[in-house]
């Protein structure tokens, strides 16, 4: 019988804490008074934001050298499913799934949309996979998909995307994100300007097929697998794609697919402004691609992005409508615990950048003062938020400390029983 983390369970490790919590909620509540904000209308609002989880990330990840299998990793799309939900119940703070084709071995629809209704989760936009072969593939993607210099590989990769977007319908998605490992690897081995008409003439067909209610989001990535020039290498290309193909196509962005030291927030305020930010895949990264827990390595940045973000909602900007989710690698740390933290720290941004004092930063914008302006944001980011997050999760019913309570479930443990390990190390990213 498949374990499922009982809600007295959290209950009675919420009664531990919740004296302690309503000390520190109160505490924080008269210091935000001081500053003319209401916290029961930062609680509403916090309550209402969510992030989306990556199905692939509850499994173990790996780097190019590696993989170490943990313990109870899910087999199937139904165990993933069991761990998104076990993530949801303790955060209260990741309503939907990603599910990633074929990763996601989707063959009863009905089935699975029943399991998610019962773990009171939904589908986010799905994922498509041209960036590696599969079995029996009849065309090879060694040397791209949608940009390939062999029609039949392109034709193959158009193919999978109006599947993804198929079975996308049946779960009640409303997106299709692409991105394509698509690239060269030396001087000379592909015409740059050919390679990108070739894959947006593929995305027009793509785009074509989308139901008039649905968006394609297009990922840019810096580098990786190809190393000296890459398709859609950034938010330029990716904009300029977003252009050509029409009103539904919009840049996601994935906090570690640029340049190191690039000012994202900047590309974030650029994107909204011309009606093209699809949204987010949130990560952490200090050397590139790096797919770190949210918040692990720069949080400031994180919040700058929602800075940006949350001052777009204010402004009432047009078409704005963003999409996030998280897209991390686990390599040494339990997937549930990583997703969980991450959430939380994704809700600390967001509620952090709600701080802000809009008008007092636009009148110190417009008084060119700078140390003003800047301190006005820092003020911000060094309150600790932290007792009106978990506010916020043990009202819905969510745990005061999520990781301390899932520890204590044995959830892993248990899972490890239920789910016994196949295979030893291997290489690879999963």
């Amino acid at each position: 019988m498949t374990y499922l983390i009982p809600t007295s369970l959290i209950a009675e490790h919420n009664a531990l804490r919740e004296a302690d919590l309503q000390e520190d909620f109160a505490a924080l509540e008269r210091q935000l008074a001081r500053r003319n904000i209401n916290a029961s209308t930062l609680i509403a609002a916090v309550t209402q934001f969510g992030v989306a989880l990556p199905s692939w990330g509850t499994g173990t990840g790996g780097t190019r050298f590696a993989r170490f299998p943990g313990t109870g990793e899910p087999r199937s799309i139904f165990d993933k499913m069991d761990d998104c939900g076990t993530i949801h119940q303790l955060t209260q703070a990741t309503p939907t799934v990603s599910l990633h084709f074929p990763w996601d071995k989707v063959t009863d629809v009905p089935a699975l949309i029943e399991i998610a209704k019962a773990k009171h989760l939904g589908f986010d936009a799905v994922n498509s996979n041209t960036f590696q072969d599969q079995s029996g593939q009849a065309q090879s993607y060694k040397f791209g998909s949608l940009s390939n210099a062999d029609q039949k590989s392109r034709e193959l990769a158009v193919a999978h995307n109006l599947e993804c977007i198929e079975l996308g319908q049946k779960l009640g998605s409303k997106a299709l994100t692409v991105w394509v490992g698509d690239g060269s690897n030396f001087a000379g081995q592909s015409n740059l300007t050919k390679a990108f008409d070739r894959y947006l003439e593929a995305m027009q067909q793509v785009y074509a097929g989308l139901p008039p209610d649905w968006q394609i989001f297009l990922e840019h990535k810096m580098f990786e697998p190809a190393f000296y020039s890459t398709v859609i290498a950034d938010w330029g290309s990716s904009f300029l794609a977003a252009q050509q193909l029409g009103p539904k196509a919009k840049c996601l962005v994935d906090l570690g697919h640029h340049a190191p030291n690039v000012n994202i927030e900047q590309i974030v305020a650029r994107l909204v402004r011309f009606e093209k930010l699809a949204g987010f895949h949130f990560n952490d990264s200090k050397y590139g691609d790096d797919d770190l827990d949210a918040g692990s390595v720069e949080p400031f940045r994180l919040f700058l992005v929602f800075n940006e973000l949350v001052d777009a909602a204010h402004r009432q900007a047009k078409g704005f409508a963003p999409a996030y989710m998280l897209d991390q690698s686990h390599n040494v740390t339990d997937p549930i615990e990583s997703l969980m933290q991450s959430a939380i720290e994704v809700q600390r941004a967001y509620a952090q950048a709600l701080l802000v004092d809009r008008a007092t930063l636009a009148a110190a914008q417009d008084a060119n003062d700078a140390l003003g302006a800047h301190l006005i944001l820092k003020q911000a980011f060094v309150t600790d938020v932290s007792p009106l997050l978990a506010m916020a999760r043990m009202r819905k019913g969510g745990a005061i400390d999520p990781i301390g309570a899932y520890r204590a479930s044995g959830y892993r443990t248990h899972k490890g029983a239920e789910r016994p390990a196949t295979g030893g190390t291997s290489a690879g990213i999963v």
